[in-house]
């Protein structure tokens, strides 16, 4: 027994657009089929009215009359032969009955129902003639009814004349255009279900051999996929498939770069630790002096190790995308509180101006961002230098400046000072803090630049810019 959980199988593409387009062409062609139906047989019953209004005639053109009005006689000498010329086969039987104007009996089958209807208004013959379904000894019948003037030398008067058909052979020729045009239907919808399996098999072969090479992938290709046959109607699927893949792309290759990098610069201060190990045991350096180096390369590690898991967790957020409303103003001021005692220790003139910059980002991508900026500002100003912050609302944008007085950047150094373990300082730094800062500024769709800030062509220090968009603009 299924599961109540179990996802429904789901239909496919083949079998939805067949049934899409069968099933209205279906639909359409049940309905014309009784179109034709009703009008072949109205086709049908006008050709036979045609025949019992011949025969009527027929009828009336051998009626003899004697006197005028009331006196009037109406003799008839109608012989069987009148009426066999108007019997197509032996499968309809036809009689009739002649009456005069007051419905006194005449000549014909006594027991056939006297007509009693009234003639339409507007007929499609000029002859004073009515049609009618009967029943005359028990079998149905349709009867043309005429009101025939007859008139002689001895007289005039008006007769009615009825001629009743039985409707076998109606009912075989209706039974019989029913059955060709349903075999002629059942022909075109069989053309019209070969043609749309023909063009659906055609329209969805790109997308099998898509899959096909989907399925035929190795597991690490990642590669967009080639879909240039595809119908333009499945392209954004191919496009957004490609995006995704793309994407996965761009997280495998930064698991692999994080991999590789945490590898090789961690295998450096583990190797200086093992030897500063093994120089303090062999009683090489003095105990204090030892661990006095050790703690030094412990701390390095230490700092280096958690600036990786942060350029890690920088990829972390942005795939995750739970970014919140934040004001950027309040974050720069607890972040500055925080490397307070950095600033104290070297006795630096700090300058802090915030104003409110609502911004739409993570609240660990700003801490980040505006920690590593602030340290990094903070180790290069020299002891009892200057150190501003400023962050205010320019244009649609929120830009935070951080200058500081510090020895700038050399020309070579700005081309790769972003790059991962690439810094100015080998002695303190690990080379990740403008990497991490540059990471997060992609994340957010901002922009970052450092300035030399020069008087009379002197470098005076460096200005770090970064501009991130405004949540709520200013209109």
């Amino acid at each position: 027994m299924a599961s109540p959980h179990t996802n429904p199988r789901p239909i496919s593409l083949r079998r939805h657009l067949l049934v899409g387009i069968l099933l209205p062409i279906v639909l359409f062609v049940v309905v014309d089929t009784y179109s034709l139906y009703r009008q072949a047989l109205n086709a049908v019953n006008i050709a036979y009215d045609r025949t019992l209004l011949a025969s009527a005639k027929a009828i009336g053109e051998l009626l003899e009359v004697d006197g005028v009005g009331d006196q009037a006689v109406i003799r008839a000498q109608i012989p069987y032969s009148a009426l066999e010329a108007f019997e197509a086969d032996n499968r309809s039987r036809m009689s009739y009955r002649v009456s005069d104007a007051k419905g006194k009996w005449i000549d014909g089958v006594q027991d056939l129902p006297q007509w009693t209807g009234t003639l339409p208004n507007q007929g499609p013959y000029a002859a004073l003639v009515d049609f009618y379904d009967e029943t005359f000894r028990g079998d149905a019948v349709r009867v043309a009814v005429l009101l025939q003037p007859v008139a002689s030398t001895r007289g005039q008067a008006m007769a009615t004349v009825q001629v009743a058909e039985t409707l076998e052979l109606r009912h075989t020729l209706a039974r019989k255009i029913l059955l060709d045009t349903l075999l002629r239907q059942m022909l075109l919808i069989s053309v019209i279900t070969a043609v749309v399996l023909v063009v659906v098999h055609r329209v969805t072969a790109p997308v099998r051999r898509l899959s096909d090479s989907l399925r035929q992938r190795d597991e690490d290709d990642l590669t967009p996929l080639e879909a240039s046959d595809i119908p333009r109607e499945i392209q954004p699927l191919t496009d957004a498939t490609n995006q995704v893949m793309q994407r996965l792309q761009h997280t495998l290759d930064h698991q692999k770069r994080f991999v590789r990098d945490a590898a090789h610069q961690l295998r450096t201060p583990l190797a200086v630790l093992k030897v500063q190990v093994q120089s303090a045991l062999r009683g090489d350096v003095a105990a204090p002096l030892a661990l006095q180096e050790i703690q030094v390369t412990v701390d390095r590690a230490t700092a280096l190790a958690n600036q990786m898991l942060s350029l890690a967790k920088v990829e972390q957020v942005r795939q995750m995308q739970d970014f919140v409303t934040l004001d950027w103003a309040e974050v720069v001021r607890a972040v500055a509180l925080d490397v307070s005692p950095l600033i104290a220790e070297k006795d630096i003139d700090f300058e802090l101006v915030t104003l409110p910059c609502s911004i739409h980002a993570h609240d660990w991508m700003l801490r980040e961002l505006t920690r590593n900026l602030l340290h990094n500002a903070a180790r290069h100003t020299p002891t009892g230098g200057q150190l501003s912050v400023r962050i205010q609302p320019v244009g649609d944008n929120a830009q935070l400046v951080v200058a500081d007085t510090g020895s700038g950047i050399s020309e070579d150094m700005r081309q790769r000072l972003f790059q991962p373990f690439a810094t100015g300082d080998t002695k303190s730094g690990t080379g990740l803090g403008l990497t991490i800062a540059r990471e997060i500024v992609q994340a957010l769709d901002g922009s970052i630049q450092l300035n030399n800030r020069l008087e009379g062509g002197r470098i005076v220090g460096l200005d770090a810019c970064i501009t991130l968009p405004l949540n709520n603009p200013p209109q």
